[in-house]
């Protein structure tokens, strides 16, 4: 495979390389070109370009224990029982819940919701929680995005005959938890067809679910005198979770993300309209927001404040009540900001020290463990391998999160982690992991993850390129062309934005924005310049090339286009990651 623009070694030290046989757009259709570079076949070109629901929704009744859950669900809904969504305290597990919660009370019964408290509950169901919602009265409980490995406690509720229906996409081990049901794409004993929706977030599987509940009480009449929900007008929340999450968008969940996303722009849902709001985002939403402005403002209220708020905000129906929880949500995500900071700077101080090792496992004492599943993805980020911190509490017991990369299964790794004796407990997915682990048994974690991911890091890495889809000239990045790239979307994991390189061009001039971000004004041989954004870079070595090149110095940039719409028209920019000479 040839280099792109003869580039086998960038500023960064990565390769670069066309993702499809040559620049997109240099010989046919952009849009067409661009998904083609991502994998689609000739005749999938329509169904992409517009993924909708209906192409790719797959019949519910695939999966395991699905229509056992259904069933008992419907019979809940017509028996008006006592009812209790149990949800984890992040993003996906707060949408999952809302989603269940909402469908619930459109088919005439209201739900009960529980998110255990993050620092003093931990992750998933206990015992003690659920023995407490049977002596309440609730007759059935349904777990979302947890579950899957809640061994003790859903033998605890079974001994005092409560029903638990747990909706998951975690990893799952070969033996199961006892439960009514247990619905989950990732369960070892999944079909083939089943199995290939393991890439769903917990939230896509409640919809699936809610899918089959609507069918079920369709069979049994229960619509021949009232209304029967719109399942569509969920997907906002699917598409929330969805991309907070981090799960693939391919297949299933594009259409969930790109549906859902229309569905966010009429501001149906009284609480994310709130939310938007809040965020200062008055156009129509993008995927990007989803992750980086409403998702995080979800999670502050798991990682740093009370572990309900974002249920309670995706579920009111009282406008006031929304603004308010928005509001407070705002200011928790503030005050996670400067917490996440100065947990980062001890982990990579840490880090330095550890020397060059293929997953970075970093311990600190009292770190708040809201933040460390951030503070994970930002040291993956720096160093383009699995990172995992943990934070120690007083009695010597830590609580890890992990982020991987794209081809280590971080996940799996985990479990083998548990298998060994390693951890007090542990799940999680290829891309992300949480855990339960003694300090005397942090190092032995290191180093058992460093033998068993190794080959796989290295493997990573040695693919690892910066992959390209367009050349263009200064004056060719135009809105326009940003708007018509846009149509191959949603973009997300699995399914990059594209990237552009541009170039050849000169630094016009330079300078700090705020304390780390690098602004440059640079200008083509076509005498057309713009604005290029290299952002926490003013430390590196790539901020730094930027900020002291000298005026004769040509160089390639690569990056993400964006549209700058702040000023009086909008105008293309670039988002730099990357630079070689030219």
């Amino acid at each position: 495979m040839r280099f792109a623009l003869d580039i086998d070694r960038s500023l960064t030290g990565r390769a670069w390389r066309w993702r499809g046989p040559e620049p997109c757009g240099s010989a046919g259709d952009l849009v067409d070109d661009l998904l083609r570079a991502r994998g689609c076949a000739h005749d999938t070109l329509d169904r992409e370009r517009m993924p909708t629901i209906r192409a790719f929704m797959p019949d519910p009744s695939i999966f395991q224990d699905m229509d056992r859950a259904a069933e008992r669900l419907a019979a809940a809904v017509m028996d008006r029982e006592s009812v209790t969504i149990f949800g984890d305290y992040d993003v996906d597990g707060a949408t999952s819940a809302a989603l269940l919660v909402r469908l619930l009370r459109d088919l005439g019964l209201e739900a009960g919701v529980y998110i255990p408290d993050r620092l003093m509950e931990g992750y998933g169901p206990s015992g003690e929680a659920l023995v407490a919602l049977a002596r309440q009265g609730a007759s059935l409980v349904v777990t979302v995005d947890c579950g899957a490995q809640a061994f003790e406690a859903l033998e605890a509720a079974r001994e005092v005959g409560l029903d638990v229906i747990v909706v998951d996409h975690h990893k799952c081990a070969a033996s199961l938890p006892h439960a009514l049901a247990l619905v989950n794409p990732n369960r070892l004993d999944e079909c083939d067809e089943s199995a290939s929706h393991g890439h769903l977030a917990a939230v896509g599987v409640a919809f699936l679910l809610g899918a089959a509940l609507v069918r079920v009480l369709r069979a049994r009449g229960w619509f021949a005198s009232r209304p029967e929900p719109r399942l569509l007008d969920l997907l906002d929340l699917v598409a929330l979770g969805t991309v907070a999450d981090v799960a693939l968008i391919r297949g299933l969940n594009r259409a969930f993300v790109a549906q859902g996303l229309k569905a966010m722009a009429r501001r149906s849902n009284i609480g994310l309209n709130a939310l938007l709001a809040a965020s200062r985002l008055e156009r129509a939403p993008q995927c990007s927001d989803l992750g980086f402005a409403l998702g995080p403002r979800i999670n502050a209220g798991g990682r740093v404040g009370r572990s309900d708020l974002g249920v309670r905000l995706l579920t009111t129906s009282d406008p006031d009540e929304a603004a308010t929880l928005a509001a407070e949500l705002d200011r928790l995500n503030g005050e996670r900001r400067a917490i996440e900071g100065t947990v980062q700077e001890q982990a990579e101080e840490i880090l330095a020290a550890l020397g060059d090792r293929a997953v970075a496992v970093v311990a600190g004492q009292n770190w708040h463990p809201g933040v460390i599943g951030i503070v994970a993805g930002r040291l993956k980020e720096k160093t383009g391998k699995p990172a995992i911190v943990i934070a120690i509490d007083d009695t010597g017991i830590g609580k890890g999160s992990g982020r991987s990369v794209t081809g280590v299964d971080l996940g799996a790794a985990i479990l083998a982690a548990k298998d060994h004796g390693l951890l007090i407990a542990g799940g999680g997915h290829a891309m992300a992991a949480g855990l339960t682990v003694s300090q005397e048994h942090v190092v032995a974690l290191g180093d058992f993850l460093e033998e068993r991911l190794r080959d796989d890091v290295t493997r990573a890495s040695t693919a690892r390129a910066l992959l390209l889809d367009l050349l263009v000239a200064p004056a060719g990045l135009t809105p326009d062309l940003i708007q018509k790239m846009e149509l191959a979307g949603p973009f997300g994991n699995g399914w990059p934005a594209p990237r552009v390189a541009l170039g050849p061009v000169r630094v016009i001039r330079a300078d700090i924005v705020g304390t780390s971000h690098v602004r440059a004004i640079v200008a083509g041989e076509d005498g057309k310049s713009l604005k290029a954004m290299a952002f926490r870079q003013a430390e590196t070595e790539l901020g730094q090339m930027l900020l002291s090149a000298s005026p004769g110095a040509r160089f390639w940039l690569a990056g993400r286009a964006k549209v700058d719409d702040w000023g009086p028209r909008p105008a293309a920019e670039l988002h730099v990651e990357d630079l070689a000479p030219a």
